[in-house]
């Protein structure tokens, strides 16, 4: 790391490249999908477990009553993308086709994600605590919010209807081991202190475990396959625009209304990102009858990009908190 800094090459970047890389070339199919799926989901359960031992429940309990945070982070999400993605159908047919500009709509209408929001975070040296409030109350509102978008904004031939099952697999998954690392923060919380890269290790191989699997479902599926190139090459570029254009304006915002660093650093992360891992299910129900595949490409798309940038933006306020001068996040 200290060899490929010199060049201002980030390790941690580079280590998703590879990853992206590695599912292009060897993506999980069948048994090692499930595989790779279970391990993800430990890895992610064991994430949250350590942030329970890391935050003292003062300052869980600040998360819960930031109000504020809380709202700006759903308003971008509900609101925001909305808005652009509606404002987006002007590229049809132009740059985007029917499909295309459908499933470009329906990224923008679903929720946050959990996990690598609240990493980042981490990395960023942010507010965890309202991180994690805000990313868990944008997802569980999210399973009743996006189909009712849904069902509002856009004209789907399949049935609109809500997975229950979600909300237990958040309770399950992110909640309980959260509560857990609370109990038992007494008695391991001076061992984490003292022993920082385990935690690092967890943030950042949570991140790579979730590229690989979204990635290597999206060459099983062979969505690459189904386009031109200069339609590919034309979606990336209107992800990376509207991508940009939420962090602008989450950045904006935070600034306009005095949040703090640590604040501001969790409404770019949790208000800029949408999740893939509740995005795809939902629209296996939402467009039974459509060609889901091409309707999912720009959420997967867009995923890798946040993942990527976000990536580099966490890196950077990394750094800038370890300076001594460093009271802002640029």
């Amino acid at each position: 790391m200290r060899f490929l800094s010199k060049f201002y090459i980030d390790g941690f970047i580079l280590s998703i490249l590879a990853t992206v890389a590695l599912a292009s070339v060897f993506p999980a199919r069948g048994t090692a999908a499930d595989v790779v799926g279970v391990l993800t989901k430990i890895a992610i359960a064991l994430l949250f477990l350590l942030y329970g031992t890391r935050l003292s429940p003062k300052e869980a309990l600040a998360g819960l009553t930031h109000w504020r945070l809380h709202v700006v982070v759903l308003a971008s999400t509900f609101v925001l993308f909305p808005l652009l993605g509606l404002a987006a159908h002007l590229l049809v047919p132009s740059v985007l086709t029917d499909d295309l500009y459908t499933g470009l709509l329906f990224l923008c209408l679903v929720p946050s994600t959990v996990q690598s929001s609240i990493a980042f975070t981490s990395i960023a040296k942010g507010n965890v605590p309202g991180a994690i409030v805000s990313a868990t109350a944008s997802n569980l509102l999210g399973v009743f919010v996006t189909p009712l978008l849904v069902i509002l904004l856009m004209n789907t031939t399949g049935q609109a209807s809500v997975d229950f099952s979600s909300i237990g697999d958040i309770v399950l998954q992110l909640l309980v081991p959260f509560f857990i690392g609370q109990l038992i923060r007494p008695k391991v919380h001076r061992w984490l202190s003292r022993y920082a890269e385990p935690t690092k290790l967890v943030d950042r191989g949570s991140i790579l475990l979730v590229v690989y699997s979204a990635f290597s479902a999206g060459m099983v599926e062979g969505i690459w396959h189904m386009l031109s190139p200069w339609r590919i090459l034309a979606l990336a570029g209107v992800c990376c625009v509207l991508l940009a254009l939420v962090i602008a304006v989450t950045m904006l915002i935070g600034r306009v209304f005095g949040f703090s660093r640590a604040d501001r650093i969790v409404i770019v992360f949790c208000g800029s990102k949408k999740s893939l891992a509740t995005g795809l299910p939902m629209a296996t129900v939402l467009f039974a009858s459509q060609p889901v595949g091409l309707i999912v490409l720009p959420l997967m798309m867009f995923h890798q990009i946040q993942l990527i940038t976000c990536a580099a933006l966490a890196q950077r306020w990394a750094k800038q908190a370890e300076e001594p001068d460093a009271a802002v996040a640029r």
